[in-house]
């Protein structure tokens, strides 16, 4: 496959930094009411191991990331190749100790997406995806991947949603009129649920996010037979200045995706 070199260097990227992720969760004191705006030692560690490992497997590539370098500067490269990356995809979850947090690296080659890894540590599942080469599985202690395809529900009414964790009721939920609602942090896992086939949808309403929150679970869902667009059907690009985000999100099991635009739900 075209991009398999890629793959297995995000693989093994990924995999080195879990381990240490997960040393450090071992010996993280849980704060219950961390802000979203969190960020750890955990993260910064994360990515400078993803980063220092990929660079030297392909040093000419760019990288953009999350975290800032040791030096105190973004790390927001662009560039025809370029590695998006989150070290810590729902660093809440990390903070609180809930197991709700995932490792995601994304290529882009230009423009468009070429694989993602997701990987959760503290669950030990891994969802990874290469473009034309399908979305695959390994959970465990399983040694060979499994296929992931997205479910067959075709009805909203019949459908799970996954979301962040919420403090109420929300009224897009209501207006969506989905069977019920699945919540967890890291939009890299909720991305990973719909491809698994696990929940029909996941909806992002922010107003502003950035390429590294989605970018690696995008492509596990489109490769799972599923659809990713903004919340009003438009094509997501990465690699812009900035890596913003700024249409929503909108990732189905394709079934449901054009009943979830007509419902209309906006960018809070």
């Amino acid at each position: 496959m075209a991009f398999e070199a890629e793959l297995q260097g995000a693989l093994a990227a990924a995999e080195q930094a879990s381990r240490t992720i997960l040393e450090q969760y071992a010996r993280f004191q849980a704060i219950p009411d961390a802000p979203a705006s969190i960020s750890t030692d955990a993260d910064r560690m994360s990515q400078a191991i993803i980063i220092e490992h990929l660079r030297a497997l392909f040093p000419g590539d760019a990288f953009c990331a999350e975290e800032t370098s040791a030096a105190g500067t973004p790390v927001a490269g662009s560039g025809p190749r370029l590695w998006i990356i989150d070290p810590i995809d729902g660093t809440r979850g990390f903070a609180k100790k809930i197991g709700e947090f995932s490792v995601m690296i994304s290529f882009v080659e230009n423009g468009e997406i070429a694989l993602g890894v997701v990987q959760e540590p503290a669950l030990a599942r891994l969802t990874y995806a290469m473009r034309g080469g399908g979305c695959w599985r390994r959970d465990g202690k399983e040694t060979s991947p499994t296929r992931c395809q997205v479910s067959t529900v075709e009805q909203l009414a019949a459908a799970t949603l996954v979301q962040s964790h919420s403090r109420g009721p929300q009224p897009y939920v209501k207006a969506l009129g989905v069977a019920q609602v699945r919540e967890t942090y890291s939009a890299g896992i909720k991305l990973a649920i719909v491809a698994r086939g696990e929940a029909e949808l996941y909806v992002n309403r922010y107003r502003a996010f950035h390429d590294w929150d989605i970018c690696a679970g995008h492509i596990l869902v489109t490769e799972a037979g599923g659809r990713v667009t903004g919340l009003a059907g438009e094509e997501l690009r990465y690699g812009l200045p900035g890596a913003w985000q700024k249409l929503g999100l909108l990732g189905t099991n394709g079934r449901v995706h054009d009943a979830a635009i007509r419902v209309g739900v906006t960018v809070e």
